[in-house]
């Protein structure tokens, strides 16, 4: 999974470190420091908001805090 962050963005700060405490693995990737990747996120999602996850899949969660990443996750059943 790719989780396209802001740095600065506390959303993108929290929803990081949940995945991480969990033992989830995903590539972050920094929209801010690069051009094509917020490209990438933009069209990919839609919008232009931080974080954005992106599954393998397809699934998108776009504009999250972990109040809305743990049910995406159980509703999905995606697990570390």
């Amino acid at each position: 999974m790719k989780v396209f962050i802001k740095p600065g963005c506390p959303w993108c700060v929290e929803a990081t470190r949940w995945l991480e405490s969990k033992g989830y693995e995903f590539e972050q990737v920094n929209v801010s420091a690069d051009a094509d990747a917020f490209a990438d996120m933009q069209s990919l999602s839609g919008q232009t908001k931080a974080p954005t996850m992106v599954m393998e899949d397809g699934l998108i969660l776009a504009d999250f805090g972990v109040d809305e990443l743990i049910p995406f996750l159980e509703e999905n059943d995606i697990q570390p």
